[in-house]
């Protein structure tokens, strides 16, 4: 089931609602897992038993952690056993069939390629469990002992699919004391009516001139230019949409979840731009692999090498193919070159490394959306002039003329102009807003149930993850 889907928006969210709010604080927690299973299920009920499994072991090897702290002979085996289930169950739903068919064509070994169905949001919620077990053995929090209420927090539907990627700690104490106040109702209405806007009537609509692009038989330059451009801004407002909608839904039920994006293509460096955007993958990345390999307090040949690991599983994370591990390791070179050469450069010319890392960025989900690394470097060598294509034709010029106002929309869209221009407005005219706030939220919800209903083409990029 998607947010951005009529049967979510009318029938799933209004009745789980009226339950969870009707029933006493104790029971609350329980409801919510049961409206998360049942969301989970709701388009492929036998993946439910994987999630279950994850479940179950986090929870006990989770207590066996904490009861074990103190022995050193045992104090390692609940995490072990841990993370070699987490990861075996990822790594064969996600990974044995890419692995299988690497291996086939490098040995030329008869090997069988498993196709294996992948369970939706597994990435995020394997990472979840792994963040919990860990920080119980490192003593960060202590063992939940209430099954339901680690469940709940697991599978909690707002951030199952799509993240963020929540750690335990930060919502420990909300999963027992939480209070969901006005206030919460009306920002997270707000912030869920925003997200799915962003979704809806921008990432979709931005779609479709990707899909154009896809399926002509005549690429151009300029056709090339597009399809980059909507892309990168497709990605954005879909991932974005999805994460304001999880942060909203989840403020309406009394947690506060961490940010995920924050304006991530306004920055000037790569460096800034990992900071801003999908934060809490990268800060999971960052406490759980990288400072566990070391960080950046060993050799440099050893800490190069942590960098390169830690983007190639980036990558991996994001698809089981060549183009994603090439993406992180890009990233990973572009990383390591401004923290030895670059970054002091870029710190004293930020409008240049302004437009060095839309270029960067522009490249990097070029190759992300690829079929495959030559595909990639086909369609970026297109961009720029050297792939014998002609400049333009009449369908790339016809998508110029429809999408050039949707395409700037979305670009500044992507800045923080319009929140200052908003706080500027609420500032000098606070009346104002309180009136056009309500009514633009309603008009939007209109806008975006006539899309939705309208048509079918609806797609989520992070349902595969």
């Amino acid at each position: 089931m998607l947010f951005s889907s009529i049967p979510f928006l009318y029938y799933f969210l209004p009745m789980v609602l009226g339950v969870y709010f009707v029933c006493p604080r104790r029971f609350r927690n329980g409801v919510l897992l049961a409206a998360s299973l049942v969301f989970y299920a709701w388009g492929e009920p036998e993946f439910v038993w994987f999630m279950l499994l994850s479940i179950a072991q986090g929870y006990g090897f989770g207590l066996l952690a904490e009861r074990w702290k103190n022995d050193p002979k045992r104090k390692n085996l609940p995490l072990a056993a841990s993370l070699c289930i987490s990861l075996g169950l990822l790594g064969w739903c996600k990974y044995a069939g890419f692995f299988a068919q690497n291996l086939r064509q490098l040995t030329g070994w008869d090997i069988p390629v498993i196709r294996v169905a992948l369970p939706i949001g597994i990435s995020f919620y394997t990472f979840q469990i792994i963040s919990y077990v860990v920080d119980v053995w490192r003593g960060t929090v202590p063992a939940q002992k209430n099954l339901i209420n680690l469940a709940a927090y697991i599978a909690m539907f707002p951030q199952l699919i799509a993240g963020p990627i929540v750690r335990y700690a930060d919502v420990r104490e909300q999963l027992n004391t939480r209070r969901t106040t006005g206030q919460d109702l009306a920002a997270g209405l707000s912030r869920f009516v925003a997200g799915l806007s962003k979704k809806v009537l921008l990432a979709n609509t931005l779609y479709a001139l990707v899909t154009q692009f896809k399926a002509a038989e005549q690429r151009t330059v300029l056709f090339c230019w597009l399809y980059a451009a909507a892309y990168v801004l497709h990605l954005y407002f879909d991932f974005s949409g999805y994460s304001d909608m999880a942060i909203g839904l989840g403020r309406i039920f009394g947690f506060h979840f961490p940010e995920n994006f924050q304006y991530p293509y306004i920055s000037r460096s790569v460096t800034e731009f990992w900071r801003r955007w999908h934060i809490s993958l990268g800060a999971w990345f960052r406490d759980y692999v990288y400072i566990p390999l070391g960080g950046n307090r060993v050799s440099r040949a050893r800490w190069v090498l942590n960098l390169a690991v830690v983007w190639a599983l980036t990558g991996l994370w994001h698809g089981a193919a060549w183009n994603f591990v090439a993406w992180g390791l890009l990233f990973a070179v572009l990383l390591l070159a401004e923290k030895l050469w670059l970054g002091e450069w870029l710190h004293r010319h930020p409008a240049l490394g302004h437009f060095y890392v839309l270029a960067a960025v522009l490249a990097s989900f070029v190759l992300f959306d690829a079929d495959s690394v030559a595909g990639a470097l086909g369609v970026l060598a297109g961009m720029a002039g050297l792939a014998g294509l002609p400049a333009a034709d009449a369908l790339s010029l016809y998508c110029l003329r429809s999408y050039a106002v949707l395409l700037l929309l979305a670009a500044v869209g992507s800045t923080p102009w319009p929140q200052k221009l908003w706080q500027r407005l609420a500032g000098r005219a606070p009346w104002l807003c309180a009136v056009l706030g309500p009514v633009g939220l309603a008009v939007l919800l209109v806008l975006d149930t006539a899309f939705l209903v309208d048509g079918s083409f609806n797609p989520f990029l992070y349902f595969r993850f």
